[in-house]
Formats: structure tokens, C-alpha cells, sequence
């Protein structure tokens, strides 16, 4: 794929989603953080559910801290891996305490040194909460940058790499938003939604998907 097609791939997702931004409810940078940790394996849908309740009852790291691991389950149980989550972030909380004076550090080393804190985990938090022009290689990320061969790649890293290198200037800030909104409501995983795909023409898919006619209702 050239960098024509690309510009113009990532132009028409921009002019089709105005506003491409994570769909984790959050309002500050901690917060943010932990939603992003409970993301891991979960749906949005479900981490937004367990964090309106937390949230209103504790939302900085002195306080969820104060829950301890047993009193944080209790609002985070219905999200996958519930019990490995809630044991990382009491700890996540403490080290912000002890190391960055309860604030989310602005650095990748020192988000990554974080438990429960993975390389893309620090990109999301660092593009999002802080406006670098880094890309989280997710697997909705994965899956559309492979399929539409914006970024061929065997795994995440080398994906990350490429749309790096790749994605055009002017849509660096946003594209891991385009491609993850993309990914989960248009080229989803079973069955994508090619006849509606404002980039049809451009993706390299060769097995894109076809509108099914529906059948005469015969019961009248």
C-alpha cells in the first residue's frame, strides 16, 4: 500500500468518525488509567458499568488505595480477571504514591514500571491523557491494519511499528482511535461490514463481505 492510499484511508475514517476519542468514561488522567487496566480482556461497555459505581466513592490513588484489594472487587467483579486487577492496581496506586506523588507520570518507562501497566496500556494513557502521537496496537487495531494492509504484521509490536512509520502527519494524534472505532462497529471481527465501509474501494481485503438481499416476506 502506498502512502497515497493511506492518506486517503485515513481521511475518509476522520471525515466518517469527527470525533474519535476512547469510549472509556473518564475525567481525569488517573482515571483514565484504571479504566484502561480493567479494559484488559473486558468490553468498554463493562468497565464503564463498574467504574460509574467506583468512581463517585473513590477515583484518586489515596482512596482506592484505602478500599484494599477486597473492598475494590467488591465494585469491579463483574469484569474479567477481576481478582489479578484489583491486586495490581492497589499496588498500581501505592507506587503512584510512593513514586510520582499520586500523579500519572507523563513517561512510558516510568508508566510501564506501573503494575498491570503493559506497553499498550501506556500508549492509550500517553496518547489520550497526554496528546502524544503514539498508536495502541489493540486487537481491533490489529485486525483492521492487517486486513485492510494499512500494516501487515504477525504481531502487535511489529504493527505498532509500521503504522508508526506509516501514518500520515495529520492523523498521527487520532489514528488509534479511527482504527479501533473502525474495527469494532464497521470491520468487525466475524463478519465486516464491507458494503457500508466508507473505505471499500481502498482496503486490500480480498475477501470482503457482500450485502445479502433479504427475502420476500411471503407471509401476507
Amino acid at each position: 500500500m502506498n502512502a497515497n492510499k493511506r492518506l486517503a484511508i485515513f481521511d475518509r475514517l476522520a471525515e466518517a468518525i469527527p470525533e474519535p476519542t476512547t469510549e472509556l468514561r473518564y475525567t481525569t488522567p488517573f482515571e483514565l488509567l484504571i479504566a484502561v487496566v480493567l479494559s484488559a480482556q473486558a468490553t468498554d461497555k463493562g468497565v464503564n458499568k463498574a467504574t460509574a459505581k467506583l468512581f463517585p466513592v473513590a477515583n484518586t490513588p489515596r482512596d482506592i488505595q484505602a478500599l484494599g484489594v477486597d473492598g475494590l472487587k467488591e465494585y469491579i467483579k463483574t469484569i474479567n480477571l477481576y481478582n489479578g486487577k484489583a491486586t495490581n492496581i492497589i499496588a498500581l496506586c501505592g507506587q503512584l504514591l510512593e513514586k510520582h506523588h499520586g500523579e500519572v507520570p507523563d513517561s512510558r518507562e516510568n508508566l510501564e514500571a506501573l503494575p498491570g501497566v503493559g506497553r499498550k496500556t501506556a500508549n492509550v494513557i500517553l496518547n489520550t491523557a497526554f496528546g502524544h502521537e503514539l498508536i495502541a496496537v489493540d486487537t481491533h487495531v490489529f485486525r483492521v491494519a492487517n486486513r485492510t494492509g494499512l500494516a501487515s504484521g504477525k504481531n502487535v509490536r511489529e504493527v505498532e511499528q509500521k503504522l508508526d512509520k506509516w501514518t500520515p502527519k495529520k492523523h498521527k494524534r487520532y489514528a488509534h482511535h479511527l482504527l479501533i472505532l473502525h474495527g469494532r462497529y464497521t470491520c468487525t471481527a466475524r463478519r465486516p461490514k464491507c458494503p457500508a465501509c466508507v473505505i471499500q474501494d481502498l482496503c486490500e481485503y480480498t475477501e470482503k463481505t457482500v450485502a445479502i438481499r433479504s427475502e420476500p416476506d411471503d407471509s401476507s
